[in-house]
């Protein structure tokens, strides 16, 4: 009877039966818990969850549905263990989203093997792999990170701008790892810059001298880092500062996180770095929401919170939770025409949604998404000076 009159009202005021009745929704933040980053992570899962909270308390999503968010752990390396994650995830927990996977290599396996077999949406706030741009995805994914292709050209040109003409490049050895440091590579020899040698690493090792030495004996005047801050780009840093083997680096995002300093300090003096970020108004206030619910604004923490907006405004747009009606909604909240929308403006957001109108939602970290769903890019420039990390610019 209830769900009747429900369904009558919702004739009466022009709403979908979906909008008039509250539900409860569940939302997976499928992020490595443990693993390579998870002091990363440690500001991404609270980003995420305070756009739901933001959401909960103003009761205006789908006629007041409730969002819970469901946590699972990727692990970051491990595709079996994330696999199975995001299996629990969307057949025993029910979620009707996911914000994640993190790194790219799981991301891509539960994509693949799970999301898109159930027809689930992902937007990922962290996995940058190029290959991720072309994966057949039937529409259902999408990453609030920029593609590492646009990475590599970041990297590039820091790297040109600071007179730097040799480097080594040492990359964990999987997906992100082997996509980002052929992206650097290309750029910066098209650039006219030499790549002395371009090789993996293994993480979960305790000895990283071997690899090093055979990075020093090829040469160069810094050594590109393509690792994770939590595992083997640790290891590799430590023993090229230990053997004195190189005594400046460069710091793609993955290496760019809280324990770089504190595991490193003074010893990463002249070395440089850039992960994603933002100087955009939204980015300000964020870090201010962020320190407010007792977490910092870290790498990839912005990202998430956009993944957890993006979701909630598609459904709203779509009049349903479901994934099949959201996916074709996520596109046109994250993009003009529209309001602009920023961190705390959500209820905002879903007033104007349910009154017809349209919004932009820029977000925490100037969300505009491109071709198949993915960032167009920004990103915050890093040097270390004094033992700490400086920011010193944005592109």
């Amino acid at each position: 009877m209830k769900n009747t009159l429900a369904i009558a009202l919702a004739a009466a005021t022009g709403l979908t039966a979906s909008a008039a009745v509250a539900e409860d929704i569940k939302i997976g933040v499928f992020l490595g818990f443990t693993g390579p980053i998870e002091s990363i992570v440690a500001n991404m899962a609270p980003g995420a969850e305070m756009a739901i909270k933001e959401v909960n308390d103003s009761g205006k999503l789908l006629g007041g549905a409730t969002v819970e968010a469901v946590r699972a752990d990727t692990t970051c390396i491990d595709s079996a263990v994330a696999t199975a994650a995001a299996e629990r995830l969307i057949t025993a927990d029910g979620v009707k989203a996911i914000v994640g996977g993190d790194c790219s290599g799981v991301t891509t396996a539960a994509l693949q093997n799970v999301a898109k077999p159930n027809g689930v949406v992902m937007i990922s706030p962290s996995a940058t792999s190029p290959a991720l741009s072309t994966i057949e995805d039937d529409g259902l994914f999408f990453r609030t990170a920029p593609s590492d292709a646009r990475q590599g050209v970041i990297v590039a040109d820091i790297l040109k701008e600071n007179d730097i003409s040799t480097v080594a490049i040492t990359y964990t050895n999987n997906d992100y790892g082997k996509g980002l440091a052929d992206a650097i590579a290309t750029n910066f020899t098209e650039q006219g810059g030499t790549v002395t040698i371009n090789a993996p690493h293994e993480d979960g090792k305790g000895d990283y001298t071997a690899e090093v030495g055979a990075l020093a004996a090829a040469g160069g005047e810094l050594l590109v880092v393509a690792g994770y801050v939590d595992q083997g780009g640790r290891g590799i840093v430590q023993a090229s500062i230990d053997t004195g083997a190189f005594d400046r680096f460069y710091f793609p995002d993955g290496m760019v996180g809280p324990s770089l300093v504190a595991n490193h300090g003074a010893d990463l003096d002249g070395s440089l770095g850039a992960n994603p970020g933002t100087d955009s108004p939204g980015a300000a206030t964020y870090s201010e929401m962020a320190t407010a619910a007792g977490f910092e604004s870290g790498p990839f923490s912005p990202e998430s919170y956009d993944s957890a907006a993006l979701i909630m405004l598609a459904m709203q747009a779509a009049g349903s939770a479901e994934s099949a009606d959201l996916k074709d909604k996520v596109m046109e909240v994250a993009n003009a025409p529209g309001e602009k929308i920023f961190p705390g403006e959500l209820a905002k957001a879903l007033d104007i949604i349910a009154a017809g109108g349209d919004v932009d939602y820029v977000g925490a970290s100037a969300v505009e998404l491109i071709g198949p769903g993915e960032s167009a890019g920004n990103y915050r420039q890093v040097t270390y000076e004094g033992g700490q990390e400086v920011v010193v610019g944005y592109r």
